[in-house]
């Protein structure tokens, strides 16, 4: 019996031995990288190709390779249904191998993104999605939140103007997850400050028609009305309220823009308008010598979101070659341990609660005169410290903080 027991022994050891020998030969397998974004609606402009562009650039300035295997990319239009969008990640993750998700401009495909790559051990880099629930309530170890959320651009824009004596707003809000979000956050600021929230109104996704909501908007006498939107509903809303004249009599503000709806608005409409950015191309010579390489495959200058996919996938890959495996804990620790230092980024760091920390810039739209070049857009007024931008995290209400 004892002589059976170290024979099987000895065989167990040398299968174990040469399934590792062979293991240790198997090529590595390809990095594969998802993008979810909106490919043909109201954010098609802000992420959307230009997300998969930039995606693109990130591998290749990685090497394009990874164990001798090439890094591959994915993407899909999730048309903002969290059905569509949950059944293209589980599919990408069961099926297709995709190792990491990013992108994700709608905060509910966000939030149900979320529970998988927790489930499925997989990586998800939010970029374009803005709920602070991502890195509140609804936290996870698989995902960050990278480019900005409705905390660092509605509360500090909030901040800003009450702070100068405009205390009475009234919202005009998307009614899904984004808007309700940036109406909390910026109400939270007004009402510490002093401030009032005389009223708000909820309109649908990708509305065309404001014209109820500003009548509505502006019976209310508020002095702030801001539009608690994103994309082609913040151009129409913004659009709409310079025709029915309420520039004149009220601050129009919205928390959420990009650089791709001041383009489509002309600067006739869009000047004097102040807001939070993450990113401006034109900020100084990395910023801009990255959007010129941006700009010559896509036409256009890179918005907060197309540079935010770059750093996020660069800092991926960056991780992925340090720690020498696509596992998704290795990778994630060596991620929060390196810091984000690139040119969207310079020194930021990712928390315990998934949030990537990072200085942000308020800036406010030039006039025409002023504009004296194309794209020359934005005035920074001045530069908000990462620690002062986005929420305390002695205040996060994400249970692995308290871990």
């Amino acid at each position: 019996m004892k002589f059976e027991l170290k024979t099987s022994a000895i065989l167990a050891s040398i299968i174990f031995l040469g399934g590792a020998s062979v293991q240790a030969q198997t090529p590595n397998k390809p990095i594969k990288i998802g993008i979810l974004s909106d490919m043909s609606s109201l954010y098609a402009d802000q992420a959307g190709a230009g997300s998969v562009e930039a995606a693109k650039m990130a591998i290749e300035d990685a090497g394009g390779t990874f164990g001798g295997q090439p890094i591959e990319l994915v993407s899909a239009d999730h048309q903002h249904k969290t059905d569509v969008g949950t059944s293209i990640v589980r599919h990408w993750f069961d099926v297709d191998g995709v190792d990491v998700v990013a992108d994700m401009p709608n905060s509910a495909v966000a939030l149900a993104v979320q529970q998988i790559v927790k489930d499925k051990n997989k990586i998800a880099l939010y970029v374009t999605a803005a709920t602070t629930e991502l890195t509140g309530k609804q936290c996870s170890p698989n995902g960050i939140q990278w480019a900005y959320d409705a905390y660092s651009n509605a509360a500090g824009l909030a901040k800003a103007l009450v702070a100068k004596g405009d205390k009475s707003w009234y919202f005009l809000t998307v009614d899904y997850a984004l808007g309700i979000s940036l109406q909390n956050e910026a109400s939270k600021a007004i009402t510490a400050l002093g401030g009032t929230v005389v009223g708000s109104a909820r309109h649908p996704l990708n509305n065309s028609d404001f014209s109820s909501f500003l009548l509505q908007a502006q019976a209310s006498n508020a002095k702030v009305i801001a539009f608690a939107n994103g994309g082609s509903d913040t151009i129409n809303s913004l659009k709409q309220a310079t025709e029915f004249g309420l520039t004149r009599d009220h601050v129009i503000v919205a928390p959420l823009v990009y650089i791709s709806d001041i383009h489509s608005m002309g600067l006739p409409v869009a000047q004097g308008l102040t807001f939070v950015e993450g990113f401006y191309w034109d900020l100084n010579d990395d910023t801009r010598a990255w959007s010129k390489r941006f700009f010559e495959r896509r036409k256009a200058m890179p918005t907060m979101t197309h540079a935010g996919v770059y750093s996020a996938v660069s800092h991926y890959l960056k991780a992925v070659k340090a720690v020498g495996t696509s596992d998704s804990q290795a990778v994630l620790a060596k991620m929060r341990e390196m810091p984000v230092d690139d040119f969207f980024s310079r020194g930021g760091t990712i928390r315990k609660d998934g949030r990537m920390v990072h200085d942000m810039l308020l800036v406010q739209v030039k006039t025409p005169v002023e504009s004296k070049y194309p794209w020359d857009y934005y005035k920074v007024l001045a530069t908000i410290p990462g620690d002062q931008a986005f929420r305390p995290i002695a205040e996060s209400e994400c249970p692995l903080v308290k871990q």
